[in-house]
């Protein structure tokens, strides 16, 4: 399975060069020009980017993500949502790192079979980075009013928060 996995790329390159040669295209200049417009596409997207990296890295050493997160302990309580995952559940739609690490450390300090490992590994597999994608993508293509697409992406988040532990609960029965 390894060699495969080693030959795929160069096989494709290799496919793509001699189809393209065959078709008579011009590949290096569609090279050239798709790297351009990657190229402006990174140029476009990194103030973008950078300033949500910022603001994410801002939240969590001022202790704001703390602070946040005791705020919202109560109505994970209500919820009976692990407490445990309620940092994971606020940082997920920013940070998708963000999330991976505070993951792992549930991970390290409960273990993966553990309720609270496997709450985390769902709520971890069904949210996305909702404004990290709304960010980036509608800036990529231009696009200033996201109408519903933020208010939809949220809720689908709080809805993977609050019916983890439901489900999780569901296969121990």
């Amino acid at each position: 399975m390894d060699i495969i996995g080693e030959w795929v790329l160069p096989v494709m390159v290799v496919s793509i060069i001699v189809v393209g040669l065959f078709k008579k295209v011009r590949v290096f200049d569609c090279f050239i020009e798709g790297a351009k417009k990657g190229l402006r596409t990174v140029y476009e997207l990194l103030p973008t980017i950078t300033g949500l990296v910022v603001a994410v890295t801002m939240l969590k050493a001022s202790g704001g993500m703390e602070l946040i997160s005791k705020a919202f302990s109560p109505i994970a309580g209500l919820l009976c949502v692990p407490e445990e995952t309620v940092p994971m559940a606020l940082l997920s739609p920013i940070s998708g790192g963000g999330s991976l690490s505070l993951f792992e450390s549930v991970l390290k300090s409960d273990g993966p079979d553990s309720f609270l490992g496997q709450v985390a590994s769902v709520l971890m597999g069904s949210t996305d980075t909702t404004l990290y994608a709304v960010t980036v993508y509608y800036a990529a293509i231009g696009i200033k009013n996201t109408r519903h697409t933020l208010y939809a992406g949220l809720a689908a988040d709080f809805a993977s928060f609050v019916l983890s532990p439901f489900f999780v609960r569901m296969t121990l029965w």
